[in-house]
């Protein structure tokens, strides 16, 4: 009678030693992407406010690269070893002070550049918008999901009150990964193959190509 109650004991072992699906990991080695610290007025790093103040414009900076590691976040998730929904998570935790003083400081530029509250809200809700949608990407995903870890790895070691200064060193970096590029470990060399035109009127009597009909590439 003892039986069952062994049974009872082995099932849950066996059952805890069965093999699991593995969770997909990216084997891909991107192409560089790492860019210079970023400067006042510098272009095309996303959203641009013009009028700002740099105080402002850092602001700008500091809310583009949490948004940038939120997108990761989401995107993601189909590599868990990437850690950047552990990392993003803990990034806000960490900086959550740093980045409501950037929030607060972005809606009085946009108070300040609008006359209407309704105006300043709906213009600072669209600033939003746009700054979350120009994080997002298929043509380029691997890359972008392999910087955002290694930069969300790091800024969760950047000292509180720095995430602005760690911004202003990675951001770059981050929108770089945005442009689409191949592997770069194994390169692929295309090979063009030279065909000849098989119509019997390209062939004189003798089996010789005739050149003014061309060749197939």
């Amino acid at each position: 009678m003892r039986l069952p109650k062994l049974a009872s004991l082995l099932i849950p072992t066996m059952l805890a030693t069965l093999p699991l699906p593995a969770t997909a990991q990216i084997f891909w080695q991107s192409p560089p992407v790492a860019g210079l610290p970023l400067m006042p007025g510098d272009p095309g790093m996303g959203i641009m406010l013009p009028g700002a103040t740099v105080a402002e414009e850092r602001a700008n900076w500091a809310w583009q690269m949490r948004a940038g590691l939120n997108v990761a976040k989401l995107q993601c998730k189909f590599d868990a070893s990437l850690l950047t929904s552990d990392s993003y998570d803990g990034i806000y935790l960490n900086h959550a002070v740093e980045m409501a003083e950037a929030y607060e400081t972005l809606r009085k530029y946009f108070v300040r550049t609008n006359k209407a509250a309704r105006a300043a809200q709906g213009a600072l809700d669209k600033y939003g918008t746009k700054t979350y949608s120009a994080f997002s990407t298929v043509t380029s995903q691997y890359g972008f999901c392999q910087t955002a870890s290694r930069i969300g790895k790091k800024a969760l070691f950047a000292p509180r009150g720095g995430f602005t200064i760690f911004t202003v060193e990675r951001l770059r970096e981050l929108r770089n990964s945005l442009i689409p590029g191949g592997e770069q470990y194994f390169r692929r060399t295309r090979v063009d193959f030279v065909a000849a035109n098989l119509d019997d009127a390209c062939w004189d009597r003798r089996g010789r190509y005739i050149m003014r009909c061309g060749f197939i590439y």
